[in-house]
C-alpha cells in the first residue's frame, strides 16, 4: 500500500530542545497481531509519550485503523523514517502531522451563506483548526462575507459551456494556494468524475438531507412530500457518484405534519452548518480514516 504523508515543511519540525512537539499519527493496514506493539515501541524509542490512542479492527474489511497523539522532542526528519520502517513491515497507509496545525482550506459556495459564515466564525473565534486561504463562488453573492473575514474571494462562474474551464481554474487555485482540503459549503454544482478523482479524500460536502434518502435537488421538498418526521443533513467525502461518497457525520431535527417546506429549510440550515462543522473539524484533526466506501471516525 502507498505511503501517504502531509507535505513536509521545516516550520512544522519539532525543536531539538525546549517543550516537546505533539504529533498525530494515523494509519491503516491489514489487521494482524503486533501492530500496536510495533507502533508504540517505535514511538518510545523516539522519546515519545503517548497522550491519546484509539484503534479499531474492522472484521468485515480485515483492516486495522489507529490514531495516536504523542509528545516527543524528535523532529519530523527523525520520526518519518522510523514510521516508514514500521509501515513497510505491516503494509500501512499513514500520515504524520503536528497536532492542531491549521489545515489549508478552500471553501466553495453558491448563494446560501449559513455554512460559510459558520466555518469562518469557528475558524476565527472557536479554534477550528483550518486556515481558509480562499473562498470560491460560482456566483458573486457571498463576496462581502469573505471580505468581512479577510478572505480572498474568487468568482468562478460555471455554465455547461465553461464547466471544464472552471474546474481547471479550481485546480490552479488548489495548486497555487497549497490547498489540503476543499469544502463544498452548499456549493450547488456537481464536480466532474475527473476532478473528484484528482481530489480524492480531500473534498467534503454538506448535503441537505439524511442520505441515502432524498438525493439530488430539492431534498426538503422531497421530504415534505413524503411526510417525514425527521429531517437531517449529511456530510461526506465527494466521489464521482452523486451523494454516494463515504459519510463522515449526520444529524437530524424532529418535525411534524404542520411544517411547511420553508420551515423545513430554515430548520435544516441549522442542522447543515453544525453537521458540516463537525466533519471539517474531525478531518482537520486527522480523526477520519477511509475504509472503502465507509469511514472510521475517532471522536
Amino acid at each position: 500500500m502507498a505511503c501517504v504523508t502531509t507535505q513536509p515543511n521545516d516550520s512544522f519540525a519539532a525543536p531539538a530542545a525546549g517543550p516537546p512537539t505533539e504529533w498525530v499519527l494515523t494509519l491503516s493496514c491489514p489487521d494482524r497481531p503486533g501492530i500496536v506493539h510495533a507502533v508504540s515501541g517505535m514511538l518510545a524509542q523516539h522519546d515519545g509519550n503517548i497522550t491519546e490512542s484509539q484503534q479499531f479492527g474492522d472484521p468485515s474489511s480485515g483492516l486495522f485503523f489507529m490514531r495516536v497523539q504523542v509528545e516527543s522532542h524528535a523532529s519530523r526528519d527523525e520520526l518519518e523514517p522510523a514510521v516508514a520502517d514500521v509501515a513497510d513491515r505491516f503494509g500501512m497507509t499513514w500520515a504524520l502531522d503536528v497536532v492542531g496545525r491549521p489545515m489549508r482550506t478552500l471553501v466553495m459556495v453558491s448563494k446560501a451563506a449559513h455554512c460559510l459564515v459558520d466555518l469562518l466564525y469557528r475558524e476565527r473565534d472557536q479554534g477550528m483548526p483550518i486556515d481558509v486561504v480562499g473562498v470560491v463562488g460560482n456566483h458573486p453573492d457571498l463576496a462581502d462575507i469573505a471580505d468581512f473575514y479577510g478572505k480572498p474571494f474568487h468568482h468562478v462562474p460555471v455554465t455547461s459551456a465553461t464547466k471544464a474551464e472552471a474546474e481547471d481554474r479550481l485546480r490552479s487555485l488548489v495548486a497555487e494556494l497549497d490547498v489540503e482540503l476543499v469544502v463544498l459549503a452548499r456549493y450547488m454544482q456537481i464536480l466532474s468524475d475527473e476532478l473528484c478523482r484528482d481530489l480524492n479524500g480531500r473534498v467534503i460536502n454538506i448535503h441537505h438531507s439524511f442520505l441515502p434518502s432524498f438525493k439530488g435537488a430539492r431534498p426538503y421538498a422531497q421530504a415534505h412530500d413524503r411526510g417525514v418526521k425527521l429531517i437531517g443533513a449529511t456530510s461526506h467525502y465527494v466521489t464521482g457518484d452523486l451523494d454516494e461518497g463515504p459519510i463522515i457525520e449526520q444529524d437530524v431535527e424532529r418535525v411534524d405534519h404542520s411544517r411547511a417546506v420553508r420551515q423545513l429549510v430554515a430548520l435544516g440550515e441549522d442542522v447543515e452548518r453544525r453537521t458540516l462543522a463537525r466533519a471539517v473539524r474531525w478531518h482537520a484533526e486527522h480523526r477520519v480514516l477511509l475504509n472503502g466506501h465507509r469511514t472510521v471516525v475517532f471522536h
